[in-house]
């Protein structure tokens, strides 16, 4: 079988400014060779600043953020492409390759129809007149499970959930017969439920039309579920290459095998002490005057433990969060902390509840300032709440970067100089700087690799256990709360389906919706999507 795409000793590069320093040159992709037939899925697996992105961009011509191609040959259909001018490119791009990227509601206008930003590259490319690209995007839609897919294309990208606009950037990725198709992390951004759903729409697409494929993801559970082969990547260089079988069951390099061997951790429920630290009681919320967020939830969390607060996109977890860091003061009801009632509005709290109720956002990048070093991030909470400056903060910044496993040294780094996972320590410093009583973590390992992942929550179960700590964790990834959580609420529609301790949530029987939660979380196994879709059709058809 000939192949579509070819990299040939692939090297890209970056050259990285960052104030009062002079400009220095990174290799972030060193010397990549891979080919991909047509019809068949190549996974990209790594780590947050592997390459991953890097590579299919490239696939593209195409370098983000000052990245440049700086050596070898891309083939496309036989030609090198980093050859091809302006006009070549423009030709190619939407045409003979086209791109789904994580945030599809970034991706599409919001003042335009779904069906006319389908269509549109089509159109312009001259592929199809408007009536056939039409009809084209409606088969699409419905190969791809869209609801009402004669007419959904009508609405608005507002008007449709983030699984299903993720299922219609597919579709206007397919519209035009591309040749390839680069797919770069599409589910990392949706709930488990609403992901297995894409994950069997896109496979099925890819199956129906015959395209090829890169598939770019820091998940191996997902990648298994839709590739043929997998490359596996580090710092940018491939770690092995080889079947989705043989990556997934005989792994042959040692960090291909500690991806696959990574299990949750063991953390024992710990029975709570009497009087909980948080105790959210009746809380009613909203926003603005529209429809209720929040519907009578109650819940505690006690001293040193961790509650997780689990469910769908939508379902109240961050609202919940935003209740009782005061940034959303509810319409019913009230928060107590440590036996008082908190005042509801963030601003008119004293600095002291402020300081001991501390968040963790999910993403590092845009939590941090990027021209302050880390040290500076680390040691502001050190002068806000404690006043303390100098030699002292430095000393007691060095001190944090050593409770979060990092060497000292790291305080003069900015954050584009660091790793995901190093990113997430940084913040995990910066809150725990406050000397707080709760942490609240919001999807704080969801865009990380298993291993950096795995990591991050150790680290989280060791500071609990030092600072004594107790963590609001916000999480729609069921094997992070099997691996640190005491307690468990998992919020619907704003409610609470199920709640208690960890033993007694995932203890059958179960709910329809937990029991739909916890079926949806991807093994790592060959056929577990089609056997779970396989089981939920037998399921609908009985019903």
């Amino acid at each position: 079988m000939a192949d579509l795409l070819e990299f040939r000793d692939l090297k890209i590069g970056v050259t990285v400014r960052q104030p009062g320093e002079s400009p220095r040159d990174l290799t972030i992709v060193d010397g990549i060779s891979a080919s991909l037939a047509k019809g068949r899925v190549l996974g990209l697996i790594g780590e947050s600043g592997a390459g991953k992105s890097t590579i299919g961009l490239a696939s593209m011509a195409y370098g983000r953020g000052g990245v440049e191609i700086t050596g070898g040959e891309v083939l496309l259909n036989g030609r090198d492409i980093l050859k091809e001018g302006r006009r070549g490119l423009m030709g190619l791009r939407g045409r003979e390759v086209c791109y789904v990227s994580q945030s599809a509601a970034a991706a599409f206008n919001p003042a335009h129809r779904l069906i006319d930003q389908v269509v549109e590259a089509t159109v312009l490319h001259g592929l199809a007149n408007r009536a056939e690209a039409e009809a084209r995007a409606i088969d699409l839609f419905r190969a791809l499970s869209l609801p009402d897919p004669e007419n959904i294309g009508k609405r608005y990208p507002h008007q449709v959930s983030g699984g299903q606009l993720q299922r219609v950037m597919t579709a206007m990725a397919l519209c035009s017969q591309p040749d390839l198709i680069v797919f770069d992390e599409p589910t990392t951004a949706l709930d488990v439920t609403t992901q297995i759903d894409v994950l069997a729409a896109i496979k099925n697409a890819i199956r129906v039309t015959g395209v090829a494929a890169l598939y770019i993801t820091h998940d191996l559970a997902v990648v298994a579920q839709v590739s043929d082969e997998i490359m596996v990547l580090r710092h940018g260089q491939m770690v092995e290459h080889g079947t989705a079988e043989q990556i997934i069951t005989a792994p042959r390099k040692e960090y291909t095998q500690a991806l696959v061997s990574v299990r949750s951790i063991d953390h024992p429920e710990q029975a709570p002490g009497q009087d909980p630290i948080l105790r959210v009681q009746n809380i009613t919320a909203a926003y603005g005057t529209g429809a209720t967020v929040l519907d009578d939830v109650s819940v505690e969390l006690h001293a040193s433990q961790t509650l997780a607060v689990v469910g769908e996109s939508g379902s109240g977890k961050s609202t919940l969060a935003r209740v009782i860091t005061g940034l959303l003061p509810p319409a019913f009801g009230e928060i107590r902390f440590q036996g008082r009632r908190l005042t509801p509005a963030l601003k008119d709290r004293p600095r002291e509840d402020l300081r001991e109720i501390q968040m963790i956002y999910q993403m590092a990048d845009t939590a941090m300032n990027p021209r302050q070093s880390v040290g500076t991030i680390i040691g502001r909470p050190l002068e806000f709440y404690f006043g303390i400056n100098g030699a002292e903060r430095d000393r007691r910044v060095a001190a944090l970067l050593d409770e979060i496993e990092m060497p000292a040294a790291m305080a003069q780094r900015y954050p584009a100089e660091l790793s995901g996972g190093q990113k997430q320590r940084v913040c995990i410093a910066r809150a725990l700087a406050a000397k707080p009583k709760i942490i609240i973590c919001d999807e704080v390992t969801s865009a990380l690799d298993p291993l950096v992942a795995d990591g991050i929550l150790k680290l989280l179960l060791d500071l609990q256990r030092i600072e004594e700590v107790a963590y609001l964790l916000i999480t729609h990834d069921l094997a992070t709360v099997k691996a640190i959580a005491d307690s468990i609420a998992v919020m619907h529609l704003g409610k609470l389906a199920r709640y208690g301790p960890k033993a007694q949530v995932l203890r059958p029987p179960f709910d329809d919706y937990t029991d739909l939660l916890l079926s949806s979380v991807p093994e790592m196994k060959m056929g577990w999507l089609e056997n779970v879709m396989a089981h939920r059709k037998m399921e609908s058809a009985g019903n």
